[in-house]
């Protein structure tokens, strides 16, 4: 199926692919993309409108850090976002200095124009009745002259040119950032630069791309073997339902238990796929070869890539394995999701800061001699659990909360060690348990425990003890890119606290982490 499409040039924003996932929103295909394609390139994506990111460079330092000059050549409309709309700026003539002062977090801007981009779109008015917006701003440097045939839609004191616009060519740009939550009418903001400057339709929804998604796979794979790698999390069940469809008998689910699963994950998955979906699952106990190999390592960088190496260790003689029993499996799946690669910095353009690595992402060795399979590696969480609807899977298995590819291994800080993932287990299931009953697990988007690897003094009845401390994790976020702390009611903690303690011996104090992300990520490792 021919999507429009939006054409989103990366300049190494942290937050880039929260304008592909806005645009999503909207029903409307995007792709992001370096800055630094060529000109044939994008000429060739035939995009409907083009949207340039913010990044972390000054315009008039980072030579060659612009926009292919076909952008403002393909007839179609633009939209600059932060640096975005500096090098706009800039590229068309006009001019961008260094503010002086920066500008992080909140701001009131004034619209101003009667531009397009803003028209009807508010927070609220001033008493002359001009239009106020609330925006998330991050700069310190300004446009302070406009390129000819611009006007100014949008300021504030400190930025006098918070937004401008060429309407003749559909060129916007924005010195705020529209696509995160705390630009309260971001959303609007990108809908009507998508829908009604760009003049896109509704036509990218997961029901429709469940079918796209099943054709390309079987024309990729054809008749050869797959292996995927199952974890009973949203992600690898989603792929494992979409290849099961796609190819049926070619596909083989290797389950493996690292010794690092949730409580009964091993028993639940086996349950939920072998037994009720049909779905061909080798169950491969591997725990003592994962904790061998963390014994004594704490660098949370390190466990991952741990696990990782470990985990295509498993799969190596599982596929090896089945050649044995003349099922050559040429292909490996796995449930890659966009923000995994983006927290890797593995996004197209490399230029991002790297967050954390993720065990599944980065490619793999030549020695595994299987293709790479990651049908959902372009799919936001939200989509991934549209797409399992569509595809059949059950409500309680889609809106699970997320689990970490390298498991409680990243949720307990410092060594790995089997009496550490046995205490972890049991108090993150007390605190899933209560939430539940207090119907709260849905209230969060994900939820968890995190051991700590040190032991503070408490008293229990009449005796001292010296034992380990849990911290209690729960966010809630639209997109896993910024998140909010959940404010659990105080009784809920009290009763999961109680609860820990005096059920789990080897633990006796439990905290609430009350971190937001940024500053913090929601894992703790």
């Amino acid at each position: 199926m021919a999507h429009q499409k939006i054409l989103i040039l990366d300049f190494g924003s942290q937050v880039t692919q929260l304008i592909a996932r806005r645009v999503r929103e909207q029903q409307v295909y995007c792709e992001i993309h370096p800055f630094d394609v060529s000109d044939d390139f994008v000429r060739e994506f035939a995009p409907a409108g083009v949207i340039l990111s913010g990044g972390p460079n000054s315009v008039y330092e980072a030579v060659g850090w612009h926009a292919p000059q076909s952008v403002f050549e393909l007839g179609v409309p633009v939209l600059g976002i932060c640096y975005g709309m500096q090098t706009m700026a800039q590229q068309l003539g006009g001019t961008v200095e260094s503010s002086g002062k920066r500008e992080f977090g909140y701001a009131e801007i004034r619209a101003r124009g009667h531009s397009e981009l803003f028209r009807g779109i508010e927070d609220r008015t001033n008493d002359e009745g001009h239009g106020l917006l609330d925006v998330w701003m991050s700069h310190g440097d300004k446009v302070t002259a406009l390129p000819p045939g611009f006007k100014v839609i949008a300021s504030n004191e400190s930025c006098p040119v918070a937004g401008m616009a060429d309407e003749v060519r559909k060129f916007y740009a924005v010195q705020f950032h529209p696509e995160v939550t705390h630009t309260i009418k971001g959303k609007e903001m990108i809908a009507r630069f998508v829908h009604e400057i760009c003049g896109c339709g509704h036509d990218w929804n997961m029901p429709d791309y469940a079918n796209e998604a099943i054709e390309k796979v079987r024309a990729q794979v054809g008749q050869e073997e797959v292996i995927l790698g199952l974890s009973g999390g949203v992600d690898s069940s989603v792929v494992a339902a979409l290849l099961h469809r796609a190819i049926g008998e070619q596909l083989t689910c290797v389950f493996v238990d690292n010794g690092l699963l949730r409580l009964n994950e091993a028993e639940q998955v086996m349950l939920t796929f072998a037994r009720n979906l049909g779905v061909k699952v080798i169950h491969v106990d591997a725990t003592e070869q994962f904790m061998g190999h963390l014994k004594g390592v704490t660098d949370p960088e390190a466990k991952r890539k741990i696990i990782g190496r470990e985990f295509v260790e498993v799969f190596q003689t599982e596929a090896q394995k089945l050649r044995a029993n003349g099922a050559e499996a040429k292909w490996l799946a796995q449930g890659t999701i966009y923000p995994d690669v983006i927290e890797s910095a593995g996004s197209k353009t490399g230029k991002a800061h790297t967050i954390k690595s993720h065990h599944n992402v980065g490619g793999l060795p030549e020695t595994l001699n299987l293709k790479l399979l990651e049908p959902l590696r372009e799919l936001f969480k939200d989509e991934v659990r549209e797409l399992g609807i569509a595809l059949g899977l059950p409500h309680e298995m889609v809106y699970r909360h997320p689990f970490p590819g390298p498991g409680l291994g990243v949720r307990i800080l410092g060594e790995v060690k089997h009496e550490f993932a046995d205490l972890l287990r049991r108090a993150d299931a007390i605190f899933i348990d209560e939430l539940r009953a207090a119907d709260w697990y849905d209230k969060t988007s994900q939820a968890f425990a995190v051991f700590l690897p040190v032991k503070s003094v408490g008293v229990m009845g009449d005796g001292r003890t010296y034992e380990y401390v849990v911290a209690l994790r729960a966010v809630q976020t639209q997109d896993f890119m910024t998140a909010h702390w959940a404010e659990l009611p105080h009784s809920l903690l009290g009763k999961v606290s109680n609860r820990i303690i005096n059920e789990v011996r080897g633990i006796n104090r439990v905290v609430y982490d009350i971190s937001g992300k940024p500053p913090a990520t929601i894992e703790w490792e």
